[in-house]
């Protein structure tokens, strides 16, 4: 591919903005500036300190939405950088830049592919939609889930929703995310009585209270997972207690973790059975709890067939569906009802120091989901 394609163009200049989260700085303009040239109506909706793009091209359902975020993560240290993470460059085939792969190649694909969509076919079936916000990388409290709260509230559905986010492996397209898992959070404080360490009869160690209860919650079972979910994990993430002196048996100790989860159980249930053996093993705690987001599911069907489809037409892969991976933006617009996929660009390099993607990869993209939308809509 030449340095000069009509993904590639789109990309450069939303990498360009310093768009860290919950800041668009303009990439949602960019975008609807685009849109609006090809038919579509433009709703900016913007909740506390974060903007948010519903753009809509026809007034009928089926409703297709793309949807995605143009926020990104902090860079960490420019030094670590080969470039600037905002100054976008290709080198040997690659484009390096914030927000490359996570996820503003996926938008520029997107708004391509349905400019020439809707070029080809100025009155297709349904609608097509965008869905956009500057708040997924962060607390993703006023992006995504107030925009659907809106849609909902005025009986605006989605059928099909295709997020951006980048689930490739080794090759584009070879891994779809037709859902995820749910997660859990909890913070356990385990009381205790603060001491010396050499009259231990005079204090109570929360942590050694705490210990059998945290080895059995490591090696419970929760579930044994099904087709399309591997088996609930259950993970600690961090331990704090002590007074930072060796001599000191600590007052309390503070634990957090998490639970991704399949479908196959429930949150409640996860609380109850933890909370079994907290009591069972006779710990005196609090605990707070803190639902980042349910499990979600697209069987096989209308969605997963057309993107399989598409990518094969386009690439020769034969995809695989994996729920594997962290929570998206999916989890708050499955839950309305429609089907929810998760197709982008490679994700080896998210998050991390000199991100980046083939640029070999962002025409192919954009035609996969040109693809999609001729196999739904046309």
């Amino acid at each position: 591919m030449t340095s000069s394609s009509a993904t590639l163009d789109l990309s450069l200049e939303l990498l360009r903005q310093p768009s860290v989260t919950p800041v668009d700085h303009t990439c949602q303009t960019i975008m609807a500036d685009r849109l609006e040239k090809a038919g579509f109506t433009i709703e900016h909706m913007r909740f506390d300190d974060v903007d948010n793009l519903w753009a809509r091209r026809g007034a009928e359902s089926p409703v297709f939405c793309f949807a995605g975020h143009t926020d990104v993560v902090p860079t960490g240290s420019l030094e670590d950088w080969n470039s600037n993470p905002f100054f976008p460059e290709i080198r040997d085939g690659k484009l390096y830049g914030r927000g490359s792969a996570d996820m503003k190649t996926a938008l520029a694909a997107m708004v391509v592919a349905s400019e020439r969509f809707t070029a080809k076919h100025p009155n297709h079936k349904g609608s097509i939609a965008f869905l956009i916000t500057s708040d997924e990388e962060g607390p993703s409290i006023n992006g995504t889930v107030k925009v659907v709260e809106t849609l909902e509230a005025r009986n605006e559905k989605m059928d099909w929703c295709l997020v951006g986010e980048p689930s490739s492996t080794n090759t584009l397209g070879d891994i779809v995310k037709n859902g995820r898992r749910g997660s859990l959070n909890a913070k356990l404080t385990v009381k205790g009585k603060q001491g010396h360490v050499a009259y231990p009869h005079l204090a109570v160690n929360p942590i050694h209270t705490a210990s059998k209860a945290l080895a059995e919650l490591c090696e419970t079972v929760w579930d044994n997972g099904n087709e399309y979910f591997p088996a609930t994990s259950f993970q600690i993430s961090n331990i704090n207690s002590g007074t930072g002196a060796t001599n000191v048996v600590p007052g309390t100790m503070t634990a957090l973790f998490n639970f991704r989860y399949s479908t196959e159980v429930t949150a409640e249930e996860l609380k109850s059975r933890t909370l079994e053996i907290l009591d069972r093993q006779n710990v005196d705690y609090d605990i707070e709890w803190t639902l980042s987001g349910l499990p979600f599911l697209t069987p096989v069907g209308e969605l997963v067939n057309a993107a399989k489809t598409a990518i094969l037409n386009v690439t020769g892969v034969e995809t695989e569906l994996s729920t594997s991976g962290g929570t998206s933006d999916g989890r708050f617009i499955a839950p309305t009802g429609a089907q929810v996929l998760e197709l982008g660009v490679l994700n080896a390099t998210i998050h991390q120091v000199n991100e980046h993607v083939n640029v070999n990869d962002l025409e192919p993209l954009a035609e996969i989901y040109e693809q999609i939308l001729e196999g739904l809509l046309a």
